[in-house]
């Protein structure tokens, strides 16, 4: 479907292609290569929003995620953001592989989309609202196909166009890194609703279907393959890491803190875990919903706050805010998520902004607050004026932490490989990976698990493996699984999945269509303005100590420049 918010006209387009993308990221890609424009900004209202799942979405278990593909405020690049919730399923029940949304609105406007409904209405009331209180209305405004209804929204940060503003999905999931909700709020797009209000037919010959949903089901439920996301979930990785001297505290000041398990995946779940949710069409619940009880000052009531929480906001609003308390925590992850701020970028931009202000680089002036690591009540405040680009020196954090520090100093300490870190200090190939990475993001490569295996300097080794590992999570990310489940999920179970369902011609060409995608990725992300050359690793990675030693500053150059010239010569490559 094509929308279009200027005309307020919608378009059922069928397009060919599913031979080449398959879906997902691939569908992305092809359909923003027919649609978007390299050469215009970011928020041209020409410039399209899509949103897109896979062949296998809705048919079997874990096929659970939406890509969103935009052409990022962070860079002005092409780039994804993938998201749980009932995003996909929605569209999989509104009979549609895509959305694309085009044009911009007269005024803030919730999109309703259903595969018999196609509704702009006016929203201008929700704008300036959190994401919290905006979902509570929206679910009143279109309380149709209930299960089968997604809600996807920005909160202020979208609407000041933050480069580290998020799309929340269904409350608790997102479409976290590089700006998507600045690019809703471009659009004057408070919200979108799926209806997921039609049927889903199942293939002709049910009975080879019905044995491989049965063969993925029992792999999920039975192996102990996901055992580790339902029962404490990524919060397991913090004193494993810790342990390996690799867990980012205070701005990556240190990487060890003896005091660490008072914020691990245990405390969590001992004090604070309220209950385990799932996507849909996902039967492992590795969703964490914790709770905070607070007391109203005013009539002494008690009121109860629920967030959900992983590895990742625990390391960016906890250990890299030096926070030792899982109450601060939450309520910084709580606070993060109403305001619609994707929570790594804004715990470590925040935290640079705290060491900036500790060597007087940068003032109170700037601040307004008093930043100190530990101190929850003037981090909670700094995250409302952060969303809000309070002033300009906010403003300017808001486009990304290495903007404020060119502007006010301290590039040699603000950590950023690509866009703020994820919470993985484990040496020279995780640096590089996500520097040069496609989304910049820890999901796109498995480098901080191959250095914990891995203590050898091979440089050949490394890049291989930085480049067979992406095929296939180019593979999942255009049928469009969740990447918990690639274990499961080989690409022989693929096939089996894909000739069930009728796409033979998908099952025999995995391969040829894994380097096409990724071609077809690169592609436009270089004609957008990728140049590995241009992406520097700031001072601080290279006095980073981890339980192999310090950083090897000349290994690291020479994988970023090998890893460079590898991603050229795919871009350039013939994938068709």
């Amino acid at each position: 479907m094509e929308v279009n918010l200027t005309s307020g006209k919608a378009t059922i387009v069928r397009v060919k292609g599913r031979d080449k993308a398959i879906g997902g990221s691939g569908l992305c890609a092809m359909l923003f290569e027919q649609r978007g424009f390299t050469n215009r900004p970011w928020d041209h209202a020409d410039q399209p929003l899509i949103f897109a799942i896979g062949p296998l979405t809705g048919y079997f278990p874990l096929m659970s995620k939406t890509v969103c593909a935009f052409k990022s405020p962070y860079h002005d690049q092409y780039t994804e953001s993938h998201a749980g919730g009932r995003s996909a399923i929605s569209l999989r029940f509104s009979g549609l592989d895509a959305i694309v949304i085009k044009g911009r609105a007269k005024r803030p406007s919730l999109l309703v989309v259903g595969s018999r409904t196609v509704e702009i209405i006016d929203a201008h009331f929700l704008w300036g609202m959190d994401v919290i209180r905006s979902g509570r209305i929206i679910r009143h405004m279109v309380d149709r196909s209930h299960g089968h209804r997604s809600i996807l929204r920005i909160g202020p940060a979208g609407e000041n166009l933050s480069a580290m503003a998020c799309i929340n999905a269904d409350t608790y999931r997102h479409f976290g890194r590089l700006g998507a909700g600045a690019v809703m709020g471009s659009k004057n797009l408070k919200a979108i609703a799926i209806l997921g209000d039609s049927s889903l037919p199942l293939p002709k010959d049910q009975k080879p279907y019905r044995a491989v949903w049965k063969k993925v089901f029992q792999d999920v439920q039975k192996s102990g393959m996901m055992h580790k996301y339902h029962n404490l979930g990524t919060p397991a990785n913090l004193m494993r890491l810790n342990e390996l001297k690799s867990l980012p505290w205070r701005n990556l000041q240190a990487t060890f803190d003896e005091e660490a398990e008072r914020i691990s995946g245990e405390a969590f779940a001992n004090d604070h875990l309220l209950r385990n949710l799932a996507c849909s069409g996902c039967p492992v619940g590795c969703i964490h919903v914790g709770f905070i009880r607070e007391k109203f000052m005013e009539d002494h009531r008690y009121y109860y706050l629920q967030m959900a929480y992983d590895y990742e906001p625990i390391f960016a609003v906890g250990s890299m805010l030096g926070m030792k308390e899982p109450v601060s925590v939450l309520k910084l992850i709580e606070k993060t998520d109403r305001m619609g701020l994707d929570v790594i970028s804004a715990g470590v931009a925040l935290a640079w902004a705290t060491e900036a202000l500790e060597r007087a680089v940068i003032s109170t002036k700037e601040t307004i607050c008093k930043l100190s690591f530990g101190d929850v009540h003037c981090y909670l405040e700094a995250v409302e004026h952060l969303a809000k680009g309070k002033n300009n020196f906010y403003r300017l954090l808001g486009q990304g932490t290495m903007t404020a520090a060119e502007e006010y100093g301290g590039q040699d300490f603000a950590c950023v490989l690509g866009q703020e870190m994820a919470g993985y200090a484990t040496g020279e190939l995780f640096f590089t990976a996500q520097s040069l990475g496609f989304r910049h993001s820890h999901l796109d490569t498995a480098a901080y698990s191959y250095e914990q295996k891995h203590g050898e300097k091979d440089l050949e080794k490394a890049i291989d493996f930085l480049l067979s590992d992406e095929l296939p999570r180019c593979l999942l990310n255009s049928m469009v699984a969740c990447l918990f489940s690639r274990k499961v999920y080989t690409k022989e179970r693929l096939k089996e999945c894909l000739s069930s369902l009728g796409y033979e011609e998908l099952a025999e060409n995995l391969d040829d269509l894994a380097r096409h995608i990724r071609a077809s990725r690169w592609r436009l992300r270089f004609q957008t303005g990728f140049d590995p050359e241009n992406v520097s690793i700031p001072r601080r990675f290279f006095k980073v100590r981890s339980w192999k030693g310090p950083v090897d500053p000349d290994y690291l150059n020479r994988l970023k420049k090998a890893y460079g010239e590898e991603l050229k010569k795919i871009a350039l490559s013939k994938s068709d």
